[in-house]
């Protein structure tokens, strides 16, 4: 009798690309939401502040408020303490749809955050410059800041798709679906190391790919 195969492995043969897919899937949605939400959020919060083009301090301390509380409930804490509200927006929760609730919700402070120090990094002399040509506030949003900051906004979402491959992995622990629940089902509560191991190097190389992606893109805009 052979000895068994990673081919005879229905983990491998059956549900690895499976996982790998919904682990991308999930990861593509919640980054394409995190951006939608957290990049005019991120915007608002640099341009609302004292002596800015949109200055409105008492809103710039309320979203600033209701980022830090989102950016403080750790994530595991986060997929369990909204679980009625992501049943009733996705009507389940379980599976890739409900755990792509609570990643872009984990992103979208997160993703503000990285935006407003990007646009810190651009010189005010830039803004006055603008505004003493009779720029309006949008024309400064969308002609200024966004593209001067645009290497270090590419470079923020970089850092926000990498953190979410992990959160998705994460998500498997609770039924989230993807490469972590493949792990957890096969690799830890059937006690078999390889699964475990074949998870850890294929999220490795995800996350290396997008990081090598991401540095390749801020490169191309730094030439432009």
């Amino acid at each position: 009798m052979n000895a068994p195969t990673w081919f005879d492995n229905p983990a491998i043969t059956v549900e690895l690309l499976p996982s790998l897919g919904e682990t991308i899937a999930m990861t593509a949605w919640s980054t394409a939401l995190a951006i939608l939400l957290g990049l005019p959020l991120g915007v608002l919060l640099y341009v609302t502040r004292p002596r800015q083009i949109l200055a409105m301090p008492v809103l710039n301390q309320a979203l600033g408020i209701i980022t830090n509380v989102g950016r403080s409930i750790p994530f595991i804490i986060l997929m369990v303490a909204i679980i009625p509200f992501t049943r009733m927006l996705v009507g389940t929760s379980i599976g890739i749809n409900a755990a792509s609730v609570p990643l872009t919700i984990a992103a979208i402070p997160f993703v503000a955050r990285l935006i407003e120090g990007a646009l810190n990094e651009i010189s005010p002399g830039l803004i006055e410059s603008a505004q003493s040509m009779g720029a309006t506030p949008w024309q400064i949003i969308t002609k200024v800041l966004i593209p001067e900051a645009r290497g270090g906004i590419i470079t923020g979402l970089t850092i926000t798709v990498v953190t979410l491959v992990s959160y998705s992995a994460m998500a498997g622990a609770v039924g989230g679906g993807g490469l972590g629940d493949l792990g957890i089902r096969y690799g830890y509560n059937r006690f078999n190391p390889t699964i475990m191991l074949i998870t850890v190097v294929i999220l490795v190389v995800m996350v290396q790919g997008f990081q090598s992606l991401g540095d390749y893109l801020v490169r191309k805009s730094d030439r432009k």
